[in-house]
């Protein structure tokens, strides 16, 4: 009797556990194969930052087809999780922009784009109605796009001045760029 009962009961967890996880982003923010483009990109900074521009690009049309097609049961789950994956990424973009920023990167060229993806990532954020399952994940997520977009504006002033007055800076990180895993 005992042994059936914990066998229910094994069968009950299960079935939750299964019904719990679809709605649950995958293991890690990344995909493995964005985690190889990042890892690809590590030593071009305008390269790494077009990957997680593309990154986000992905991520936004995945909620723009959430909020397009009917809401099913799971909608804010997954809205959630897709929200959620944007604030991560763009976290970790601003997290990278700072180094660039303080390494004197030359990332100039990406940089209006960059600014300019914030603001169509942004509207996407906004798309679905209110719902307190994904609200506060959203907001975090519209402030680190908000700091992506004063980051990356600001790092643009900085660096036309920066390398401007150092046009030997600015010789040296092409040459850097052409060649990456070039001895220095």
């Amino acid at each position: 009797m005992i042994l059936k009962l914990a066998t229910l009961f094994l069968f009950v967890l299960c079935g939750l556990g299964v019904h719990r996880s679809h709605a649950q982003a995958p293991e890690g923010t990344l995909t493995q194969s964005e985690i190889d483009d990042l890892r690809d990109a590590a030593y071009v900074p305008a390269e790494r930052i077009r990957v997680y521009m593309r990154i986000l690009d992905d991520r936004q049309k995945e909620l723009d087809a959430l909020v397009n097609k009917r809401h099913g049961a799971d909608f804010a789950a997954d809205a959630h999780d897709i929200i959620d994956q944007m604030g991560a990424i763009s976290d970790e973009l601003n997290d990278n922009l700072d180094d660039y920023a303080r390494k004197n990167r030359d990332v100039r060229k990406v940089l209006p784009k960059l600014v300019q993806s914030t603001e169509r990532w942004s509207t996407s954020l906004r798309a679905p109605a209110d719902d307190p399952r994904y609200n506060i994940v959203r907001k975090v997520a519209l402030d680190n796009l908000k700091d992506t977009r004063s980051l990356a504006q600001q790092t643009l002033t900085d660096e036309e001045t920066y390398f401007k007055a150092h046009p030997e800076a600015a010789k040296a990180e092409k040459a850097r760029n052409e060649d990456p895993h070039a001895p220095r």
